[in-house]
């Protein structure tokens, strides 16, 4: 009687038992990873930046060069980027009345006038802006109704511009906004945004844009 052989594992089995012993040797060798600590993923935080003036910045770059005019050119860029910061105020303000500052200016000196009319050239002096700039806000004031344009009766060679009553209303809800808002300056008291004015009227005497008078203090 022939003894019968029992077959042994073939080599794909063979490297099928190699591998699964593979896969339970690293999982023993992950957990013990895990119990020791090693191998533990952390997520990187970004760390957060120091705070940074580019004024202060650019005042200690001319200071290492030029220091005596250090001063000047971080007072010059401060007005400047000041400038910047309370008319994008000032027109977030003025947006639900679909106005910009220029033209809110134009409408609102209109409505100051006795008659609600002004020439067109004396505008632009009031308003210290060229006369293109004063074309320019009362055609888009006139578009909406707000405005109208016409000639003078006593010459017909000046254009008046008169305020409307929709554009009277448009000028006193936007002057209520603004008025609760400060101007853009709410956390100033009335005694230091007297101050800032006095020492920009300073400057603005000294190049000859207002005459060298001192405002009345409060």
């Amino acid at each position: 009687m022939t003894a019968r052989v029992k077959p042994g594992p073939t080599g794909s089995a063979r490297i099928g038992a190699d591998q699964r012993g593979s896969v339970r040797i690293g999982a023993d060798r992950r957990g013990a990873a895990r119990q020791s600590g090693a191998g533990v993923a952390y997520r990187w935080r970004m760390p957060t930046p120091e705070p940074f003036d580019p004024i202060a910045e650019a005042h200690r770059q001319w200071s290492a060069r030029w220091p005596e005019q250090a001063e000047h050119m971080a007072a010059v860029t401060s007005v400047m980027r000041v400038q910047q910061l309370l008319l994008s105020q000032v027109e977030d303000t003025l947006k639900p009345y679909g106005l910009t500052f220029a033209a809110y200016e134009a409408l609102q000196l209109l409505a100051f006038t006795r008659t609600g009319s002004l020439p067109m050239g004396k505008m632009g002096v009031r308003l210290m802006v060229h006369p293109a700039s004063v074309t320019n806000a009362i055609r888009k004031l006139e578009l909406r109704g707000l405005v109208q344009r016409h000639s003078s009766p006593d010459d017909r060679r000046i254009v008046l511009a008169t305020i409307t009553p929709d554009g009277r209303a448009v000028a006193r809800d936007a002057t209520a906004a603004l008025n609760q808002a400060w101007f853009g300056l709410p956390g100033y008291t009335k005694q230091q945004a007297a101050r800032v004015a006095a020492v920009l009227r300073e400057i603005r005497a000294a190049t000859g844009d207002a005459p060298d008078v001192t405002l009345p203090s409060e």
